[in-house]
């Protein structure tokens, strides 16, 4: 086996709050009908990349049940697997130490390559090339690297390199970065190299590859960078979320959902198709199967088994799986989880009030609404801007409110 997968994919994500309450980061569903693991791993089933291991920590069941044996990715062939790698006897530190607790399971494949990556960003990648690329420069490491705008650095681990791409210099989210050239969290290891960094920092309890390994490894091996100059994007905050979802009703959006050469693979429900009523309008939006509209959707994302009533707009919005919109509801600006009720009359997203969220003022200060799942809004509520509603375990009916701009129920 040339080259074994490791995605990562334990993450709380909790800038992303109510969305990663019940489900870790990887999980969130994303433009409609996927996850957001979906794209690691359909990138690993093109790229010919079918032995992936997945290390879960963070409420790993909704992970867990989406992918099971892999059948969407074609990971349930003799000569495919995908394994769900679990914390045994404690909690995943960092990220080199979630690899150090499996290091077994890297050692039982004996692979040449370690393919190592974050299960929560969005983008299409072809790893064949990066792998070819360690292979040409004889490299022990190399990281998939993506130029940013140098105010943003400050977020990244930022890489400086030579002409030939060498990696000279590393640092995790430096203050002060004097390089835009941002590691994406994305390596290709030679299995001796990685086995040889893990094993070599055996009293660090935190161990982590941007903090740890890397820097180490510039000193003593060959560690290069490999330059990416497409689409990806981290959807970690409600902003980038619900941006990045929007985005997608774009024309001519960089991410092309609809390439058959490079498809994104999912686990599907058997739903019928989509149904349009004699006064549903649609614009620049996507729809997903199921849903039964007989509303305005503009610039939206809406995922399986919607259904939106009649006289109701929904605008710049994420609606999740089966929410239930009523008659002359009014809809902007708001992500919506799964199994919500809307009742009529409702409006979601109004007045000029920005005041920040009192209790979350740094996740929701542009005026977005984040409804958690299985509540129900009875008739006539109205939710002003950066209101935060928390989910429920069973459906949970809150009495009529006017939440004010900032409020969380």
């Amino acid at each position: 086996m040339e080259t074994l997968a490791l995605i990562l994919a334990g993450g709380r994500g909790s800038r992303l709050d109510i969305l990663s309450e019940k489900r870790s980061k990887p999980a969130v569903p994303f433009a409609g009908k996927f996850r957001i693991i979906d794209f690691a791993l359909s990138n690993c089933c093109n790229s010919g990349i079918f032995q992936i291991g997945i290390l879960t920590q963070y409420l790993p069941l909704s992970l867990n049940e989406h992918i099971g044996v892999g059948k969407p990715w074609d990971l349930d062939r003799r000569d495919s697997f995908v394994t769900l790698l679990q914390p045994n006897n404690s909690w995943y530190e960092g990220t080199a130490d979630a690899i150090r607790k499996n290091l077994e399971f890297v050692k039982r494949y004996a692979s040449k390559y370690v393919l190592i990556l974050s299960g929560d960003h969005i983008y299409k990648m072809d790893y064949r090339k990066m792998i070819e690329q360690h292979k040409a420069t004889g490299a022990d490491v190399t990281i998939a690297a993506k130029i940013v705008p140098i105010e943003e650095a400050n977020r990244f681990g930022i890489l400086e390199t030579d002409d030939n791409l060498r990696v000279v210099k590393f640092q995790e989210k430096p203050k002060e970065p004097k390089s835009n050239k941002a590691s994406m969290g994305i390596y290709v290891f030679s299995t001796d190299a990685l086995i040889e960094a893990i094993e070599t920092h055996p009293d660090i309890v935190d161990l982590d590859f941007g903090t740890h390994i890397i820097p180490d490894m510039i000193e003593k091996k060959k560690v290069y960078a490999y330059e990416f100059y497409d689409y990806w994007k981290d959807v970690g905050t409600y902003d980038s979320y619900l941006e990045t979802s929007l985005e997608l009703c774009k024309e001519n959006c960089a991410l092309d959902l609809y390439d058959t050469n490079w498809k994104i693979y999912t686990k599907s429900e058997d739903l019928p198709p989509v149904k349009l009523g004699d006064k549903a309008k649609i614009k620049d939006s996507l729809l997903s199967h199921g849903d039964q509209l007989d509303g305005t959707i503009e610039n939206s994302v809406l995922s399986p088994g919607v259904k939106v009533g009649k006289g109701s707009v929904i605008k710049n919005s994420v609606i999740l799986n089966d929410v239930e919109i009523g008659e002359n509801v009014k809809i902007e600006n708001t992500i919506i989880d799964k199994n919500v009720i809307v009742g009529d009359n409702c409006v979601i997203g109004t007045g000029d009030d920005y005041t920040p969220n009192k209790e979350k003022p740094k996740l929701l200060t542009t005026g977005i609404n984040v409804i958690g799942k299985k509540i129900i809004i009875p008739a006539g509520s109205v939710v002003e801007r950066n209101v935060r509603i928390l989910s429920s375990s069973q459906m949970k009916e809150i009495p009529q409110v006017h939440l004010k701009s900032g409020e969380t129920y």
